[in-house]
């Protein structure tokens, strides 16, 4: 009887070959066979066999072909200790990889970050079963967006809002725009970006803040019922879809989950501290991150259509237009502002017409007037009171407080819409 200690079912096999071998009952041609190796092998196997006896048996591969030194192990923890210690292991080896130059795969980091207690394992969960839904079938059938309010700098700067649109068809991110908040205006900037990069998408698909659909009473008229933004994408024919849960635009939610992790380290490991750094550094986030987690599309037709409008009417269109009714004088107000129209003659024709006011994406105004832009002066208002949106409040008092430690006195009250 052999003695049979620490050895596995394979090795168990091929020690029992050998030993026939050795009682000359299997010639080592025969034995080849068996094993699938080469009677030069055999004979290796034989003579450490005699010398060694069952330790001779096992593989002297035990730490595999891609073993690392400890030396090597204690390199790369260092590092991830230094620059990495709160990635997850398939983000901290694409980094040293990149980065640093050390090829590691990443379950290999990940048991060692375990070991050293700088990764804990995740348990699994169990599972909640939602009704899947197909991809669309070509790239710019539809895209999703959504707001991710975070502390994307890490206290480095205040809290501000990624916004965020991802095909449907292929997951790729196809625009990112950091704002202080979730307004109107950032949207259109994310739509301008959109569409210069690739074009009008089919349909855009949101979540039913009242930045995407009004809180308003239905009315017969439906363009009494569009948001700024809703006019906004009907004029560039594109269509709005609003989601009943956030489940149901889960590609975007999840994406959103991946970029409070990465994108957080990546603005932190490039030291951007304020909207305008990293907002400058999104088209090379994105390019890197597509490459990475997008799919290929069923169709290889692109969806997007080309877009028609000048220059100077996409600026119209992607702006924040109210009507007013000029006065005698000439003048309307709007946020506690009085507009007055300068004309070369008496202008009584414009007298009680009504005109439209965009507030374009720079911040520069424009009044219109049957298609033509019409110059002006603006005076103050002696109104003191704000009325903003409620995901623009915190925004707002900051502002506020801000003033206020400078020396600004003035304190106008707050009239919030939607609380």
């Amino acid at each position: 009887m052999v003695l049979k200690i620490g050895l596995k079912e394979a090795e168990l096999d091929r020690l029992l070959i050998i030993n026939q071998v050795k009682d000359r009952l299997l010639s080592q041609n025969e034995a080849s066979a068996h094993l699938g190796i080469s009677p030069r092998q055999v004979r290796r196997l034989l003579k450490r066999l005699r010398n060694d006896g069952v330790e001779g048996i096992k593989s002297k591969h035990k730490g595999g072909n891609r073993s690392h030194s400890k030396e090597f192990k204690e390199q790369i923890l260092k590092i991830v200790r230094e620059k990495y210690k709160d990635f997850g292991p398939t983000f901290a080896s694409e980094k040293l990889r990149n980065e640093n130059g050390f090829k590691v795969s990443k379950e290999t980091l990940r048991k060692w970050m375990i070991t050293d207690g700088l990764w804990r394992g995740r348990s699994r969960t169990k599972a909640r079963i939602h009704q899947s839904r197909e991809r669309r079938p070509r790239f710019g059938e539809l895209v999703q967006i959504d707001g991710s309010p975070h502390d994307w700098f890490e206290g480095r700067a205040s809290k501000c809002c990624l916004l965020v649109s991802i095909d449907d068809a292929t997951s790729m991110l196809v625009g990112l725009h950091f704002e202080q908040s979730e307004t109107t205006i950032g949207y259109m900037n994310l739509v301008k970006k959109h569409i210069e990069s690739h074009g009008r998408p089919i349909a855009y698909y949101s979540d039913k803040h009242s930045i995407f659909k009004t809180t308003k009473e239905q009315s017969v008229d439906r363009r009494l019922q569009d948001t700024q933004f809703q006019r906004a994408l009907r004029s560039l024919q594109i269509e709005l879809i609003c989601a009943h849960s956030p489940q149901a635009k889960g590609r975007v939610e999840r994406a959103n989950k991946t970029l409070q992790d990465r994108l957080v380290k990546e603005l932190r490991l490039r030291n951007i501290s304020s909207i305008e750094e990293a907002n400058a550094y999104l088209p090379e986030f994105i390019k890197d991150y597509n490459e990475r987690f997008s799919v290929k599309a069923l169709s290889e037709q692109d969806a997007h259509r080309p877009v028609f409008h000048n220059a100077e009417a996409l600026k119209r269109i992607l702006s924040i237009q109210r009507e007013r009714k000029l006065s005698k004088n000439l003048e309307f107000s709007l946020e506690r502002k009085i507009y007055q129209i300068i004309t070369p003659t008496t202008g009584y024709r414009l007298r009680h017409k009504t005109v439209t006011v965009c507030k374009h994406l720079d911040g520069s105004e424009e009044v219109i007037c049957d298609n033509k832009p019409l110059a002006f002066k603006e005076f103050p208002y002696q109104e003191t009171v704000l009325v903003v949106d409620t995901k623009e409040l915190n925004s707002t008092v900051d502002n506020i407080i801000t003033e206020l430690s400078t020396g600004y006195t003035a304190q106008p009250s707050l009239a919030v819409d939607g609380c």
